[in-house]
């Protein structure tokens, strides 16, 4: 199957930022069938153009790549200093109670369920997930919560994990929600939706959106 060329957002001589689409891996994984990327896409496009950041495989959205060493280098310390802003848009089964709150438990990785991650209060690194439910429908069995989330930390799954710690599992997630959730649904429902961060060149404010595809 020929790959499809990425759809880019922005571009110049400093960084790329991409709109992933959900199934497509960030980066190359193990395996002869897992080489196709977004990374090696665009690469393909801009041969010096690096990953600054993930997406799960299953999790559609805006990733930003950098142009070269150097530039990577920049974008990895304001990922690092936490002023790189992002939003997600999530829709997860059930009634979310609070209207807004902070979900703060740490994550560990579960040793007998590669790659699930668990809550680990003791061994755990420290997560931290800002949310606020913007929209409430259904009822019963079919009730549904639309969230906008703010990833403080950056841990793998953290947004699926700490969803699921609240009792309410995005739609689909194939890890984390109840095996009919994956038959009701043929993506998971949560989408990497805006992108704010200083030009790590220009120093000047970005922001970026991208439409939730669900």
């Amino acid at each position: 199957m020929p790959q499809l060329a990425p759809s880019i957002l922005y571009a110049d001589d400093a960084i790329i930022v991409a709109d992933k689409p959900a199934g497509l891996l960030s980066q190359p994984a193990r395996g002869e069938d897992r080489q196709d990327c977004l990374e090696t896409r665009v690469q393909a496009l801009y041969g010096d153009a690096l990953l600054a950041h993930r997406l799960d495989m299953a999790t559609s959205g805006l990733i930003l790549l950098a142009r070269g060493a150097e530039m990577l280098r920049r974008m990895n310390a304001a990922f690092a200093q936490r002023i790189v802003g992002k939003r997600y848009v999530a829709s997860v089964h059930g009634h979310v109670a609070s209207d807004a709150g902070d979900i703060d438990l740490p994550l560990a990785a579960d040793p007998d369920n590669n790659p699930r991650q668990i809550v680990d209060r003791l061994n755990g690194r420290r997560a931290l997930t800002r949310y606020r439910v913007v929209a409430r429908h259904g009822e019963g069995c079919n009730a549904v919560s639309r969230v906008e989330l703010e990833p403080v930390t950056g841990r793998t799954h953290q947004l699926r994990v700490h969803l699921m710690s609240l009792g309410h599992p995005i739609l689909g997630d194939v890890l984390y929600a109840p095996p009919e959730s994956t038959v009701q649904h043929a993506r998971m429902h949560l989408h990497a939706a805006a992108i704010a961060f200083i030009h790590p060149q220009r120093r000047v404010a970005m922001t970026f959106d991208s439409a939730v595809p669900f």
